[in-house]
């Protein structure tokens, strides 16, 4: 079986890539830990000095797997998002430089897992959205902290409500991403971007990112707590059901609003 999450090493530069392109990447369970197994990994990896994520085929990730959203209690999606959580926290808090080399769609958590990197370089046909609403929840993956920090609140709030997919080039505009390249030019792009970083002082480096973790008050562990509770809210609405079954039967959704 092909793995849905693959990893490669050049040099001190670890590749890390979703690999469930008839999918657009979108995450499963396994995904989730695979990720969050493989950040922690390179933690004490002294091998790995920088480390690039993204994903296989036209999509960067289209978010979590929508098909797989059955009904579930309180307690069982509180668990199931703490696991979504830990991928983002082992990305975030990993003391080593991490690049997101976006092509195509980076939707929903995709969207969030891209912000949690410390860079993105994107293709040109790279495109982001906050398509949460679609479906009826609210933004998760530490979607709102990060957006806020990297765009303020007022950009931030148009991304969520209007779900609207933001091209690369007005993404770099915005100052949401760093760097737009053609797109047959991304790996290489980001891989010297990775191996420029790998052979600078990364110990330096890595105090440097626990000083920009701490200029932002709620922290992301308070926010994606936060984030939870109203998670779990949204998924108890007939509006997210209806979302997900519109969804799976490629139609326009009906909401209601409760």
């Amino acid at each position: 079986m092909t793995s849905l999450v693959t990893l490669k090493q050049e040099g001190h530069v670890a590749i890390v890539t979703l690999n469930r392109a008839d999918k657009l990447n979108a995450l499963t369970d396994e995904m989730y830990n695979r990720v969050t197994e493989l950040f922690k990994q390179f933690q004490t990896d002294d091998s790995v000095r920088a480390v690039i994520l993204t994903g296989v085929g036209r999509a960067f990730c289209s978010g979590s797997d929508v098909t797989s959203m059955a009904p579930i209690g309180l307690v069982e999606g509180r668990a199931r998002m703490q696991t979504r959580h830990a991928m983002i926290n082992a990305i975030v808090n990993l003391e080593k430089p991490v690049i997101a080399a976006v092509r195509g769609v980076a939707a929903g958590i995709g969207f969030a897992t891209a912000m949690a990197c410390d860079l993105i370089v994107a293709s040109d046909n790279a495109k982001f959205s906050q398509i949460f609403k679609k479906i009826g929840l609210v933004p998760d993956g530490g979607s709102v902290f990060f957006l806020v920090q990297r765009l303020g609140i007022a950009r931030a709030k148009e991304l969520v409500y209007t779900a609207r997919m933001l091209p690369a080039e007005e993404a770099s505009a915005w100052g949401l991403i760093n760097r737009v390249v053609p797109d047959a030019e991304l790996e290489a792009n980001a891989m010297a971007l990775a191996q420029e970083l790998a052979g600078s002082a990364t110990f330096a480096l890595a105090l440097a990112k626990k000083m920009f973790q701490s200029m932002y008050k709620p922290n992301l562990e308070e926010q994606l707590e936060q984030e939870n509770l109203c998670q779990q809210m949204a998924k108890l609405t007939e509006d997210h059901v209806e979302g997900v079954a519109a969804f799976k039967e490629k139609r326009a959704a009906v909401f209601k609003g409760r």
